[in-house]
């Protein structure tokens, strides 16, 4: 198939990041590009590791090339992770990058972004809020992803059954889930869970919460705290003390569990800690904690390390898993691509790729490109058990 030309050209990149099996664009994602007239350059090898081989993009209308030629060549370059340095250097003035760029905690890269001269898109700063950018919403897509993921990963390691079982040698009753955070990936960790045959409990802040966690087969825990629920649904952040008392009312029913999901973050902040190593310690041997939180700001589960499994003196398992997406990369990034193509074609206006100060998504995830705004404290509040509040203006206060 014939290269389709167009006014405008997006790069699709190899993911240099160690670990990083996904790719920003899918062959069946580029052919939404290409049907509105944009060009697509790919670097050989960008979907190896997500299943999706050169010939595929080839089929799809692109031109797959070296990564020279797909950086000097593009308008917009296309990734899930930050870029590296090497590659900030090369870039253009005006040249747009769309990815998942982390610039709540990364400063050098925003500064370095700014000094090329380049329009840096962070799909991880959309706010869940813009109802009219749902399709863009790559942390929603890939949460779903990672809740999916993570009851499967703790099966794995689990020592026992998660259904129900009977045999002739005797029933095996089902395993104790517990998911703490009932927000994207908690709702997903809850129905494949319950899917599996586990008997699930869950928990959030948020008493509004308990609806969709019960119907999805979960019994929702009633610890007897002060409510979390902050504006528009959203969680407010717990003081200290409540914190504290939150964690004490958890013991007892994590020490009641099989399995624990926790799934509370905050962008550009170290996550709550929801279970203390004293909980932990009060497991039964052979049991397994996932934290999704985990990070290298810490994590939801003390003692828990971003990309490691630790087996406690106890004989439980805890998993620091931030990169669960990346390990069901195929279908990853075919949601991943929707998201960064809708984004891409939100930009285009009158046949190029412009920037629209006064637009509410364009004010939400332009991290260099519109006039800088001094940012004050960050509000508090998660992503997942409790989603960040705020809209654009927001959104453009916390801006880097």
């Amino acid at each position: 198939m014939s290269v389709l030309r167009g006014a405008i050209t997006a790069g699709v990149l190899k993911e240099s990041t160690a670990g990083e099996n996904r790719v920003a664009m899918t062959p069946e994602g580029l052919r939404r590009l290409t049907s509105r007239g944009i060009g697509v350059l790919v670097e050989s090898g960008a979907g190896e590791r997500a299943w999706y081989p050169d010939a595929a993009y080839k089929e799809a209308g692109a031109r797959v090339s070296s990564r020279d030629e797909v950086v000097g060549g593009s308008d917009a370059l296309l990734a899930v992770g930050p870029p590296p340095d090497d590659l900030v250097g090369r870039l253009r003035e005006g040249q747009f990058v769309l990815a998942l760029l982390q610039a709540r905690t990364s400063p050098r890269l925003v500064g370095r972004l700014r000094e090329a001269g380049a329009v840096a898109i962070g799909l991880d700063l959309l706010p869940r809020t813009l109802s009219s950018a749902q399709s863009m919403d790559a942390l929603t897509s890939q949460a779903n992803v990672a809740g999916y993921k993570s009851v499967l990963v703790a099966a794995d390691v689990f020592s026992g059954y998660l259904p129900m079982l009977m045999t002739a040698a005797g029933t095996v009753p089902p395993a104790k889930v517990l998911v703490l955070g009932t927000g994207v990936a908690g709702l997903q960790a809850i129905g494949t869970a319950h899917r599996l045959g586990a008997r699930v409990s869950a928990y959030d802040v948020r008493p509004a919460a308990r609806p969709e966690a019960e119907s999805l087969g979960a019994v929702f825990l009633d610890l007897g705290t002060p409510s979390g629920e902050g504006e528009g649904g959203y969680a407010r952040e717990l003081s200290a003390e409540e914190q504290q008392a939150q964690r004490a009312s958890l013991r007892d029913h994590i020490s009641e569990h099989d399995i624990v999901i926790t799934t509370a973050q905050v962008p550009g902040r170290r996550p709550p800690l929801l279970v203390s190593a004293d909980s932990v310690a009060a497991m039964r041997p052979g049991s397994v904690v996932v934290d999704l939180g985990a990070s290298a700001l810490g994590g939801n589960v003390e003692g828990s390390e971003p990309g490691r499994s630790v087996v406690t003196d106890n004989g439980v398992t805890v998993i620091g898993a931030p990169d669960l997406p990346s390990r069901v990369p195929r279908a990853a990034s075919a949601a991943y691509a929707r998201n960064v193509s809708d984004l891409l074609l939100h930009f285009v206006r009158d046949g190029r790729l412009r920037v629209d100060p006064d637009d509410a998504i364009d004010a939400a995830v332009v991290v260099t490109g519109l006039p800088p705004v001094a940012p004050p404290a960050p509000a508090g509040g998660t992503r997942d058990a409790a989603p960040t509040t705020g809209g654009p203006a927001a959104n453009r206060e916390t801006r880097p």
